[in-house]
C-alpha cells in the first residue's frame, strides 16, 4: 500500500521542517488531528520536494501576466498556513506579513519558509485540543467549525500543490515522485 511506503517519509518531513513535537508525539495523535496531518504531510512532502526541484531561475516564470509566479505560489502557501490558522486563534509568528509572497523569491528562502509554516501548522492542529474541534468561528464571512478550518488549509495545500505541478511540466521539470517511479525526470524536446 502507497501510504505505507509514504508513512517513513511523512516523518522524515515532521522532522526535518522542524516541527516542535517528536515524532512519538505526532504518532501518538488519534483521530481527526492525526488524519488531517497526514493529509497535509502527504501534499507538503509533494510541494517541497517539487520546489527543491524547480531550478532557482525558473522561481519568477508565470504562466502569464498577472498570474503569480512559482515562488509566488509556494510564498501564498506559506502565508496561509499561517494566516488561516490565525483566524481562528492561533499565534501569527514575528516577521510574517503579507508582502513576503512578492519579496521573498529566493529559492532557499523560499523552501525554508515552507518548512517552517508546515511546522507551524502541525503545532497549531496539535495545540487543538479535540473539544475545540467543534469550536465555531467566522472565517471568510461563514460560520465555520475549527476542524472545518483545518480541512480548509489541507485543501489549499494539495490545491497549490496541484497548480505546482502544472507549472513544473510547463517548464520541463518531472515532479520527483514521478521520475522514482520511472518517468524520466526531465522532458526532452521542449
Amino acid at each position: 500500500m502507497k501510504l505505507v511506503r509514504v508513512l517513513p517519509l511523512v516523518v522524515a518531513v515532521i522532522l526535518g521542517a522542524g516541527a516542535t513535537m517528536s515524532a512519538q508525539q505526532t504518532a501518538a495523535l488519534t483521530g481527526f488531528r492525526a488524519d488531517v496531518l497526514g493529509n497535509i504531510d502527504y501534499a507538503a512532502k509533494e510541494l517541497i520536494s517539487l520546489a527543491e526541484a524547480v531550478p532557482a531561475e525558473k522561481y519568477a516564470w508565470r504562466p502569464a501576466p498577472g498570474v503569480r509566479s512559482v515562488s509566488e505560489v509556494y510564498m501564498h502557501v506559506v502565508l496561509a498556513n499561517y494566516y488561516i490558522p490565525s483566524l481562528i486563534g492561533v499565534k501569527l509568528p514575528e516577521g510574517i506579513d503579507r508582502d513576503m509572497e512578492t519579496k521573498v523569491t529566493d529559492k532557499a528562502k523560499v523552501v525554508e519558509a515552507l518548512k517552517k509554516s508546515i511546522a507551524h501548522l502541525h503545532t497549531a492542529i496539535e495545540g487543538t485540543p479535540d473539544a475545540d474541534l467543534d469550536t465555531k468561528v467566522k472565517l471568510f464571512g461563514r460560520d465555520m467549525s475549527k476542524r472545518a478550518v483545518y480541512i480548509l488549509v489541507a485543501g489549499h495545500v494539495h490545491e497549490h500543490l496541484g497548480q505546482s505541478i502544472a507549472y513544473a511540466r510547463s517548464n520541463g521539470i518531472t515532479p520527483p515522485w514521478s521520475a522514482s517511479e520511472g518517468e524520466p525526470a526531465k522532458k526532452t524536446g521542449k
